[in-house]
């Protein structure tokens, strides 16, 4: 008996939610051949507005977690996508058209970066401060804090970014602490969501991380010009006009990291670039 196929739509991730676009706007994901996969979400300007008011909300308890208890549920992460790396594997293959094999590839590479990041969780600010020797009875410590908010597009390379652009993106921003809005792959966003699924079954506070699906070439001016994002990672803008994002940042006082090509490799500068750096001091004691 044959019977009617049920697409599936797939919605945003903003503040451990999973609502429809406000403007009510999908479009379609496709094979690279043409065939229909889903419906995804097309995020609007006001949809990005509360992703960032989510961000913000949640950096206060986030970046107040210890760093142990941030490596903690982001390694929980790897450990839930691991769970569901068959769903990953179909999704990759279809929507990037490679074979399982190379899907899995990915999956597999997307949950090392996980792993990777968590590890510094606790580390990094050992590796990034520093003790500073100062003239008189003091202690002088450089420590890195994270920033706030931070607006990122992913890569967007039709085959080998779609999980894995994602995560070497998103994973280096919460570690210290910040929060993330970010625009995934606009051709292959299904693994985006599916892992949206995953942060909301993990451990990962609701507004720690905001997945808006749709044009980064459409939501890009709005994150940069907002006044209430502290950064931008424009890793996956190289195809749009990255410098006006870069001008429209500037108005706000925003760090922001260039585009890059391909996937952006682990590292600990990835890190270190969404973190502001607090000299405190401290009298010694006297006795």
């Amino acid at each position: 008996m044959s019977r009617l196929a049920v697409p599936k739509t797939y919605k945003l991730y903003i503040g451990g939610k999973f609502p429809r676009s406000e403007s009510g706007r999908t479009y379609e994901v496709t094979t690279p051949a043409g065939e229909f996969v889903a419906n995804a979400a097309l995020a609007s300007r006001k949809d990005a507005r509360d992703a960032v008011v989510a961000a913000r909300s949640a950096v206060k308890g986030w970046a107040g977690a210890t760093a142990y208890n941030r490596g903690q549920v982001i390694y929980r992460i790897a450990e839930v996508l691991e769970g569901r790396r068959a769903q990953f594997v179909d999704e990759i293959s279809r929507t990037e058209g490679v074979t399982e094999a190379a899907a899995g590839a990915q999956v597999d590479a997307a949950i090392d970066v996980w792993v990777w990041y968590a590890g510094w969780a606790d580390k990094y600010a050992q590796v990034a401060g520093n003790g500073n020797p100062v003239a008189g009875p003091y202690f002088n410590l450089s420590v890195p804090e994270p920033t706030g908010v931070v607006a990122a597009i992913a890569p967007q390379q039709r085959v080998g970014t779609s999980l894995l652009g994602l995560a070497a993106v998103v994973a280096p921003i919460i570690v210290s602490g910040n929060t993330v809005v970010v625009v995934p792959n606009q051709q292959a966003p299904l693994s985006a969501i599916t892992l949206a699924e995953v942060l909301a079954t993990s451990d990962v506070p609701g507004g720690v991380i905001n997945v808006l699906t749709g044009s980064p070439a459409e939501m890009a001016p709005w994150l940069a010009a907002h006044a209430d994002v502290n950064a931008l990672d424009l890793a996956g803008a190289g195809d749009i006009e990255w410098v006006d994002l870069q001008l429209s940042a500037a108005e706000t006082l925003k760090r922001v990291l260039a585009p890059v090509a391909g996937v952006p490799a682990p590292a600990l500068e990835r890190i270190t670039a969404f973190t502001e750096t607090k000299t405190v001091w401290h009298t010694k004691s006297m006795l």
